[in-house]
């Protein structure tokens, strides 16, 4: 054992629709479990199949104002629906003589095979391996998901730019503008913490008297959060090279991110008015308009901005988007 079990949670998910499923999950090791089309039918739907044509026709899976008047569903259907599964999950405990989920994670000595199926094709099925415990193989490691804190560091490229943010907030604004750095895929979700504290500071020329940084923080991103850098502030960086993924992911307004190279999946993840810029190599010997220079899902989850890719550009405004 690496002992990684400890450090991360797992989570489960999959026909999971009631307490014996959670149970279940929970026996063979899983610390969350995830559920989708139980809730969903809780909330009204009749499962159409039609999630991506707009025509749900209880108005859950569309944006036609119309079908969307359809919907009944209410939150008090899906919490008292979580009541119900977490009662049940609570009789299958008493039974098994645990008194905590926590008690159950991992638990596979109290599974065994059905001997009996209904469908005698599963007697073909060995489940030896999965049915081994962990807690009698590895008696002196934790299994615990999460009971290990892990430190994750910024990378260097992102705290060289944070420590130079004060520039822009202090005094009347300034327009910063950061040379060519070199990034690398290892450089995941860059910009990202750099638009967490431009939404954190904005608003403020200078802190109050007697005013923390952590109540700062909370405060003015509450308050101006969305606004991003206006007016005298402005922050641009330009980059060199192979960015990881989730390149730009909530890019702030006011920030610009100007990348000569390419970039993996999730560019522009969840823009949130800032600008992406990414070009190809100047002295790049391939047919640009013939390769991918960003990865897939870009834009996943965009709200407002630009994503300007070798002169394909995206315009974003609330719900709405123009391509160019």
């Amino acid at each position: 054992m690496n002992n990684l079990r400890s450090r991360v949670v797992l989570q489960a998910d999959g026909q999971i629709r009631t307490g014996r499923d959670v149970m279940i999950a929970a026996l063979l090791g899983a610390d969350e479990f995830g559920m989708s089309t139980a809730p969903l039918i809780v909330l009204g739907c009749t499962m159409m199949r039609k999630c991506h044509l707009n025509t749900c026709p209880v108005g859950i899976a569309t944006q036609d104002p119309i079908l969307r008047a359809k919907f009944e569903g209410k939150p008090e259907h899906v919490v008292n629906f979580m009541f119900l599964v977490a009662e049940e999950v609570r009789y299958f405990l008493a039974r098994l003589g645990l008194h905590t989920l926590d008690e159950a994670i991992g638990r596979t000595d109290l599974l065994y095979a059905n001997p009996n199926p209904v469908n005698k094709k599963a007697t073909l099925l060995e489940f030896g391996s999965i049915l081994k415990n962990v807690h009698h193989m590895f008696p002196n490691v934790s299994t615990k998901g999460g009971s290990v804190k892990q430190v994750i560091e910024l990378g260097e490229l992102e705290q060289e730019i944070l420590e130079r943010l004060p520039l822009i907030f202090d005094g009347f604004g300034y327009h910063l503008t950061v040379p060519k750095k070199e990034i690398t895929n290892l450089d995941r979700a860059f910009g990202a913490r750099i638009s967490y504290e431009v939404n954190s500071y904005i608003g403020f020329l200078r802190p109050p008297p007697g005013f923390t940084f952590s109540a700062l923080l909370f405060k003015i991103s509450k308050r101006y959060g969305e606004e991003g850098l206006i007016g005298t502030r402005s922050l641009k960086i330009s980059l060199n090279g192979s960015a990881g993924q989730s390149f730009g992911a909530f890019l702030a307004k006011g920030v610009t991110l100007e990348l000569e190279g390419d970039a993996n999946d999730y560019v522009g993840k969840c823009l949130s008015g800032g600008t992406i810029i990414v070009y190809p190599p100047k002295k790049a010997l391939y047919k640009s308009e013939e390769n991918s220079i960003i990865g897939n899902v870009a834009l996943y989850g965009a709200t407002s901005g630009k994503l300007d890719a070798l002169h394909f550009a995206f315009f974003f405004h609330t719900n709405k988007f123009d391509y160019i």
